[in-house]
């Protein structure tokens, strides 16, 4: 079964190599790989004690960061490589992690995981959350590689739990340990017959609580909030910017608005800003005297919604419209009410927050409306759900140094 997978794997790969042609995304994450074993050999010789982490891409890298981080501080006398499996994550974050070396994760096959590993020889492996390679955790499990799963999360969907599931089924007896997000995860493990499970946490709650520790100041933010209440719309989507468009533009709260749209293209950007009828800037082109009576600040750029948010009196977090909501955790740590689509669906700490009414769903631009309007209206309202969140957050710490805790006498 391995060697009809390991067939269909380098299939893909040559199907990609072709569509890689056409397809910018397609063509970084083809080019990319090519380079990885250049990358590799070029320290092989100088590394001796090496811990590897692999991320699928942003979302996960955010998860395994925490841990990665601290492991670097402790264990300054290893090497740390980090790989990637997507583009979207690779291109962004390669030149800006605490690893040694970040490169893309070759495709699985036999060959390639077998020549990766004899390559770096990790002392340790680490996967992120979904990121499950058949030929990988094998090779890794014939040398006896203290291989663990972090911020894992399972679902009884999944071809683990399923009759013909048992080739991936397999696989999960590489991971020397299994440290999950949540009960449900560590049930359905036991379902199958795997008791090497802990229930952590998401190490992401880490990450985002510490944001509460680091400088969020921005001079231009303190000019354009001064002593007004402040909304912050993150990573919204046009199906979200039809919600808040009305609300804004109609407002006489004497609210400063920002708006941080998920893509900052220059055409999107001008289309936002001719949406508004209120005296609007544009972040890159903002200059002293366009600050101060400015209403609505669009944000074109990447890199400052975190410390935006902690400007915010209320916050919404845009995705839940259209593709798949994103961050939430950003905003909430600030202890701040936050407002999402209807699709959270899929985002478990998104359910937990709005059943604890942290975080507010709306469905409609009405529902929008007059969810926003209470909580202007009532202050004690707003500070209620804004504690919620931020309780709840602090509440979820720790996932990081269970882990560590694990790792800590293998090394």
């Amino acid at each position: 079964m391995r060697a009809i997978y390991s067939f269909l794997v380098q299939l893909t790969w040559h199907h990609l190599r072709l569509i890689a042609k056409f397809n910018p995304k397609i063509k970084l994450f083809v080019n990319g790989r090519k380079k990885t074993f250049t990358s590799l050999k070029a320290v092989s010789s100088t590394w001796h004690n090496v811990i590897w982490m692999h991320v699928a891409s942003l979302g996960e890298y955010e998860q395994g960061l925490p841990l990665l981080e601290k492991l670097k501080k402790s264990y300054p006398e290893y090497r740390f490589l980090l790989t990637f499996f997507s583009p979207s994550g690779f291109e962004v974050k390669r030149d800006k992690t605490p690893a040694d070396l970040v490169v893309y994760l070759p495709l699985d096959t036999q060959r390639n995981a077998r020549r990766f590993l004899n390559v770096i020889q990790p002392k340790i492996a680490i996967f992120i959350k979904y990121e499950i390679w058949p030929n990988y955790l094998y090779e890794l499990r014939t040398r006896n590689t203290p291989t663990v799963l972090v911020s894992g999360i399972f679902n009884k969907s999944q071809i683990f739990f399923k009759w013909y599931g048992g080739f991936m089924k397999k696989t999960l007896y590489s991971f020397s340990h299994f440290f999950v997000q949540e009960g449900n995860s560590k049930n359905l493990l036991g379902s199958i017959g795997f008791e090497n499970v802990t229930v952590s946490g998401d190490t992401r709650f880490d990450r985002v609580s510490e944001i509460l520790q680091q400088d969020n100041a921005l001079e231009f933010m303190d000019r354009f909030k001064g002593t007004s209440k402040c909304f912050v719309a993150g990573s919204t989507w046009p199906e979200d910017e039809k919600i808040l468009l009305d609300f804004i533009n109609q407002s006489n709260e004497g609210i400063k608005f920002v708006i941080a749209p998920h893509n900052i293209k220059v055409g999107n950007i001008e289309d936002l800003k001719a949406s508004m009828s209120k005296k609007t800037v544009v972040y890159s082109e903002i200059t002293k005297d366009t600050l101060f009576d400015s209403e609505v600040l669009i944000v074109d750029t990447i890199g400052l919604l975190t410390k935006i948010y902690s400007y915010a009196d209320f916050a919404y977090v845009g995705g839940g419209f259209a593709t798949g909501l994103h961050n939430t955790l950003e905003p909430a740590v600030f202890g701040i009410p936050v407002i999402i689509g209807p699709k959270y669906e899929n985002f478990n700490e998104a359910i937990e927050l709005v059943n604890k009414s942290g975080i507010l769903s709306v469905s409609s631009k009405e529902a929008f409306e007059t969810t926003i309007k209470n909580l202007l209206a009532d202050e004690a309202l707003a500070q209620r759900t804004g504690q919620n969140n931020g309780d709840y957050i602090q509440q979820k710490t720790g996932a990081t140094q269970s882990v560590l805790n694990h790792l800590k006498p293998l090394l």
